[in-house]
C-alpha cells in the first residue's frame, strides 16, 4: 500500500494536517527584515517537507527517523537558502548533511518559518508546537491575562528574546508553562524567522541555544535537542500514532481509544516502528473495524 502512488495521499492530507503546515502559506515574514523570502521559496519549503515525508513512507522506514534522519530535498533555491553548494536547477534532490546542523523534521524551513512571528522567532511558538505535534503533550492555552513579552531588557536596554523571555517568566502564573516550552524553542534559535542558519541574533550577541528542563535535563541546539527526543523515542511514536488514528478515524482521539494505541506502539516496536506496522495496526485495532461512517 505504501509502494503505491496513491499513498501520497497520506502525505498531502496526515502529513500536511499533522504538522500543521497549512499555517505556512498564511506567514507572511516582514519584507524589510527578510526581503529575501518569497512565494517561491514558500513553495519549496512545502515541498521540501512533502518529498520528505513521502519519501519515508515509501520506504516503509521507521517513523523516528522522522528525527533522526541526516537528509532532505532540495532544489537550487531552497539550496542556496540552506547554503548547500553545487545544487542547480528547480528539480528537488536529495541532500545529505554531516554537520548535524539540519536533516529530519526539525530543520526544515516549512516548520521553523510557520512557527515563528514576522518580524522574528518564537522559542514559545516553537516549543509549543515540539510539544504538541512531536510529544503528544500540548500546555494549557495562557491565561486572559498574561502580560504581553517585555519589548526590552532590564534597565530599558536592547535585549535577545531569551533574556525577555527570562523576564517574562518571572511572573508564576506563566513560570509554570514556559518552563516546559521555552527550553524546546531555544534549541532552535541557531534558524531565524525563516529557517536560515545563524550564529548571531538581532541584537550582534551570539545565539544561546541551550535549553535545561525542570528535571535538569541540559541540551544544546538541534543536535542536543534530537538527543533528548530520541531517549524515550516511544512518547514520539505514541504521538504519531495517535495522530495517524485521528486521520484514519476521522475524530479525535478519546480516553476510550487509548488501550489501542498503546498497543499499536508496543506491537510496532518489534518492527521497528515502521510505517507499516503503524497502519496495519491501526487498521485491525477496534477503534478503526468499529468506526461509523456518516450516513
Amino acid at each position: 500500500m505504501l509502494a503505491d502512488a496513491r499513498a501520497q495521499a497520506l502525505v498531502d492530507g496526515f502529513a500536511t494536517q499533522w504538522l500543521g503546515l497549512r499555517r505556512l502559506r498564511s506567514v507572511v515574514p516582514a519584507p524589510d527584515l527578510f526581503p529575501e523570502f518569497d512565494d517561491n521559496l514558500r513553495e519549496a519549503f512545502e515541498q521540501e517537507t512533502k518529498l520528505f515525508v513521502g519519501s519515508q513512507l515509501r520506504a516503509d522506514l521507521s517513523v523516528v527517523d522522522l528525527l533522526r534522519a541526516d537528509y532532505t530535498f532540495v532544489n537550487e533555491r531552497l539550496a542556496r537558502h540552506y547554503g548547500i553548494p553545487n545544487v542547480y536547477g528547480s528539480r528537488f534532490r536529495r541532500a545529505t548533511f554531516d554537520d548535524g546542523a539540519r536533516g529530519g523534521l526539525l530543520g526544515q524551513g516549512s516548520i521553523l518559518t510557520a512557527t515563528s512571528y514576522p518580524t522574528r522567532t518564537s522559542p514559545v511558538l516553537r516549543g509549543n508546537w515540539l510539544l504538541e505535534h512531536m510529544l503528544g503533550a500540548p500546555p494549557p492555552p495562557p491565561p486572559p491575562d498574561v502580560p504581553a513579552l517585555p519589548d526590552r531588557g532590564a534597565g530599558g536596554r536592547p535585549a535577545s528574546v531569551r533574556e525577555r523571555l527570562e523576564r517574562h517568566r518571572d511572573n508564576p502564573v506563566c513560570a509554570s508553562c514556559h518552563a516546559r516550552m521555552d527550553p524546546l524553542g531555544f534549541a532552535l534559535e541557531h534558524f531565524d524567522a525563516i529557517g536560515q542558519w545563524r550564529a548571531t541574533g538581532a541584537t550582534g550577541a551570539a545565539i544561546d541555544a541551550a535549553g535545561v528542563f525542570p528535571d535538569g535535563t541540559a541540551f544544546h541546539g538541534l543536535a542536543g535537542l534530537k538527543t533528548v527526543l530520541l531517549s524515550d523515542h516511544r512518547q514520539f511514536v505514541r504521538t504519531v500514532v495517535e495522530k495517524l488514528t485521528t486521520y484514519a478515524l476521522g475524530r479525535g482521539v478519546q480516553h476510550h481509544d487509548m488501550p489501542a494505541v498503546r498497543r499499536i506502539v508496543r506491537e510496532s516496536a518489534a518492527h521497528d516502528y515502521r510505517w507499516s506496522s503503524l497502519v496495519l495496526g491501526i487498521v485491525r485495532s477496534l477503534p478503526f473495524q468499529m468506526r461509523r461512517s456518516e450516513s
